[in-house]
């Protein structure tokens, strides 16, 4: 088996589960943890490891020679360390979002191409059945579609910490809209056409120009239409902060994650991944206007917890560097989520429609 030497820079939630991974998984050897302060220490005892550690990206580039890089670091450093990554030989697995902007993500998937080497964008709900099943489920419903989501945290203690700390380079509908942007794409199958969208700062510890709050609209060219809401802070509302919902002429599919949406669990990482149960509607009535059929309960035996998750992503990675996978479409597709979770971000700023 070809064992890929990986370099894991940051060592946070996402760094630590991926990190997790690598060091599990047969393929895969860490040559170095690189983070600033004591996370990568704390990741070595977690490990029980004794991995090589560094303060700076570019000495432990230099000193490792690793075959991959996995960056999990704030988004502001991705351009940068992609590149560094891939003109050193290195494959990429990048944390989402891609960039900070649309010109530095093109950027980055021109260096990948250039270089000849992979670029996997963690778009960690790819790889989860009852996401997968939810998608295919909501194709079925016709078109229009109208699809409603939303992820609020009720964030303290450490999340505030982190989610301070991103919002000093993105927005919470940036940041994690992506995501949901993502599946609403591969539900509609349309061009997406324009967004509109509202934000409210509701704290002084983020910048002036940032929020914490935001909501998203946005407009496909088939008439399917999807909002997107997403709150970070300790004022956050814990009422009805896990929505994932759509419906179309046909009927409705809804996610159910009883657990998941517990009072206290919004800002666990862990939970926001459960699914528990698909909720089928159908619309159809009979005679009587009464329903034809029963709502149907979907529950896949196969429900990966946030770092079986991670391992699936990491498997990918390796398929793709070791198979030579052919990764355009998905790196195009990062891309496209991205300038619509911006265009939405410009939007709030400038209380205007904006035309994709």
């Amino acid at each position: 088996m070809q064992v890929i030497r990986i370099l894991v820079v940051g060592c946070g939630n996402m760094g630590a589960s991926h990190a997790k991974a690598y060091h599990n998984l047969d393929g895969f050897e860490i040559v170095g943890l690189v983070a600033r302060g004591e996370s990568k220490r704390k990741l070595n005892k977690e490990l029980d490891a004794d991995y090589p550690l560094f303060e700076s990206y570019e000495q432990a580039l230099e000193q490792t020679k690793p075959d991959a890089v996995c960056i999990a670091t704030y988004p502001d450093t991705h351009k940068d360390y992609a590149i560094k990554a891939f003109q050193s030989g290195a494959h990429v697995f990048i944390e989402k979002p891609l960039a900070e902007d649309v010109i530095s993500a093109q950027e980055v998937v021109d260096v990948a191409k250039r270089y000849g080497k992979k670029l996997v964008v963690g778009y960690i709900l790819r790889y989860h059945p009852s996401w997968v099943k939810f998608i295919e489920v909501a194709q079925t419903m016709g078109k229009p579609l109208v699809m409603r989501m939303n992820l609020n945290q009720q964030s303290h203690g450490y999340m505030w910490d982190v989610h301070r700390n991103l919002m000093s380079s993105l927005s919470p509908i940036v940041d994690c809209g992506v995501h949901y942007i993502d599946v609403m794409c591969q539900m509609v199958g349309a061009k997406p056409v324009r967004v509109s969208a509202i934000g409210a700062r509701l704290t002084d510890e983020i910048p002036n120009w940032n929020y914490n709050y935001g909501q998203l609209q946005l407009h496909f060219e088939d008439g399917s239409v999807g909002w997107y809401e997403a709150g970070w802070g300790p004022m956050i509302s814990q009422n009805a902060f896990f929505v994932k919902d759509v419906f179309g002429p046909k009927g409705a599919v809804s996610i159910v994650a009883n657990k998941a949406s517990n009072e206290g669990k919004s800002d666990s990482v862990a939970a926001h991944t459960q699914t528990e149960s698909l909720r089928v509607h159908y619309g159809e009535l009979d005679g009587h206007n009464e329903f034809v059929r029963a709502d149907e309960w979907i529950n896949l035996s196969d429900e990966p917890d946030h770092q079986e998750l991670c391992n699936r992503e990491q498997l990918f990675f390796q398929k793709a560097i070791c198979e030579n996978l052919d990764l355009s479409v998905s790196m195009e597709e990062a891309i496209n989520s991205l300038r619509i979770a911006l265009a939405c971000d410009e939007a709030v700023r400038t209380k205007q429609t904006v035309e994709l």
